[in-house]
């Protein structure tokens, strides 16, 4: 049980790093990667993975804009 509350807030920090990180999408790729390299790894990849279910057609222009954003993310 203990696992589970602890999975859960991290999730939803992760998700509160995801609206951020929307926010930063509109500014510019440079402004995303400022703001990816804040996170940990693991919240870097679990922003990534909420941001493409949250936003698919924004995802892919980022992905266009930068095709090396999966090394942002280490």
């Amino acid at each position: 049980m203990e696992i589970a509350n602890c999975c859960d807030s991290w999730w939803q920090q992760v998700k509160c790093y995801t609206a951020r990180l929307i926010e930063r999408v509109e500014i510019g790729v440079e402004a995303v990667k400022e703001f990816l390299s804040t996170l940990a790894s693991d919240e870097r990849w679990g922003v990534m993975l909420a941001f493409e279910e949250a936003e698919p057609v924004m995802f892919g222009q980022l992905v266009a804009a930068a095709p090396d954003w999966v090394q942002w993310l280490g």
